[in-house]
């Protein structure tokens, strides 16, 4: 039976959105479906009629997979539960976005978002009765349920090429390079790219650090020989005293910020060293996608079109053991993914010497 299935994206950009959306279009068409592309995330259903357009195959060539950021747009602002209003107020707009849904007659909508994407999306589902199937993507790789998700290998890519890009002027310089990641609440890039780059140092929020033991580890490197040091921090990362970096945006909205020029002040006092700091910001979540990326996302829009095949709803696409297998999206948001302490990564970190700022 012919079907017609939505598909959107919400939340932040990544590398990776639209060979997603690719792999959901080719695979939708080869079952005789329509798949229409909703604009704007859950913003183009507050619109009248509802901002979309129908998906053509035949605009779905390899070049739209190369392609960065999302073809359909994206929203990461305004919850529809308490839509913020222009005169400060908020209001529940779900039931308009709710209407939306149902005035696209679709048999199911596929979401391709990451934890706060599919808290709100799941909720609007179950009030409107919304078969959904959900795709995993967010750079910081802090879902549940998957080993990885859209956009992380991109990101991770980025800061390697990055540290790469720090190490020869830092020894040109004879200076401690700081580069600051991206990492919300858990620090997969930072560990990761640190790891891949070189880094001397790397500080995520899942582990305390004392700049004591910091700046012991830089003048340990200096008396190797070694005139220069890399430093990688996630943008979520403490000050000691426990404060968050925080930098303030037009209209008053905070983000994370500015804790790489915290530790380059603080480092250059307490060490002597020339310190220089780079916040890659952005660009983590541009560029053309990773080989793997594209491979992810287009496993994963597969998998999600069949889900609807076979009528399987409420579920997320993920990759566990080497395999595209489906968990209940409400597994997937409570189950928050933070670096495991204990886990490959950090064991292989500190057995290289690589310093986390504990010890």
């Amino acid at each position: 039976m012919s079907k017609r299935i939505g598909i959107l994206t919400s939340g932040g950009d990544c590398a990776g959105l639209n060979a997603a959306i690719r792999a959901v279009v080719h695979r939708a068409a080869l079952l005789g479906w329509e798949t229409v592309g909703i604009l704007n995330g859950t913003a183009g259903l507050l619109k009248d009629p509802p901002g979309c357009r129908v998906l053509d195959p035949n605009e779905f060539n390899g070049n739209v997979m190369r392609m960065g950021g999302t073809i359909l747009g994206t929203t990461n602002k305004g919850n529809p539960f308490a839509f913020p209003m222009a005169d400060g107020s908020s209001k529940d707009l779900s039931g308009k976005i709710v209407e939306g849904f149902k005035a696209l007659k679709l048999d199911a909508v596929i979401g391709i978002g990451g934890d706060g994407s599919f808290a709100i999306l799941k909720k609007l589902a179950d009030q409107g009765k919304i078969n959904m199937v959900g795709i995993p993507k967010t750079i910081d790789n802090d879902l549940g349920m998957t080993e990885s998700s859209v956009g992380f290998d991109t990101a991770v890519a980025v800061a390697t090429e990055a540290l790469d890009r720090l190490q020869p002027t830092a020894a040109s310089h004879d200076r401690v390079m700081i580069l600051e990641v991206m990492g919300r609440d858990a620090g997969h890039i930072a560990l990761s790219a640190g790891i891949a780059g070189g880094a001397d140092i790397i500080l995520i929020p899942e582990v305390k650090y004392s700049l004591d033991k910091i700046a012991a580890k830089i003048k340990r490197v200096k008396e190797t020989g070694r005139n220069f040091a890399l430093m990688i921090v996630s943008e979520a990362v403490k000050t000691p005293e426990g404060e968050k970096s925080m930098m303030t945006y037009h209209g008053g909205e905070e983000r994370y910020g500015g804790i790489g020029h915290y530790l380059g002040t603080k480092l250059a006092e307490m060490t002597g060293s020339e310190t220089r700091v780079t916040i890659l910001g952005h660009v983590q979540r541009g560029s053309s996608p990773t080989y793997n990326d594209r491979l992810l996302a287009s496993a994963f829009g597969v998998k999600a079109v069949d889900l609807i095949k076979e009528g399987k709803y409420d579920r997320m696409v993920a990759w566990q053991n080497r395999q595209v297998v489906d968990v209940a999206i409400e597994d997937a948001i409570k189950a928050y993914q933070v670096v495991d302490l204990k886990g490959t990564l950090v064991q292989t970190a500190r057995a290289l010497g690589i310093s986390l700022g504990d010890e």
